[in-house]
């Protein structure tokens, strides 16, 4: 009996750094599509799909461009 329950807790122990893992990147995947962090990722992959001739802007053009663009057409913001 008591073999079975080292394996058990020793079991959880070997979960419990995968479980925190896999939180903290949730946390952080979550964070990142709030905050917009991941905009050039997504841009990237939808350029991919769409299947365009020219190459993707950079990522420096790219946040200018959409600097640029929410400046002339502001929606929804607090300033």
């Amino acid at each position: 009996m008591a073999g079975v329950g080292r394996r058990t807790v020793a079991r959880g122990r070997a979960l419990m750094p995968a479980a925190v893992v896999t939180g903290w990147r949730t946390v952080r995947w979550w964070f990142r599509g709030v905050l917009g962090a991941d905009a050039y990722e997504r841009y990237l992959a939808h350029h991919d799909r769409s299947g365009h001739d020219h190459p993707p802007m950079g990522e420096r053009e790219f946040w200018r461009a959409r600097i640029d663009h929410q400046e002339r057409n502001p929606q929804g913001r607090c300033c």
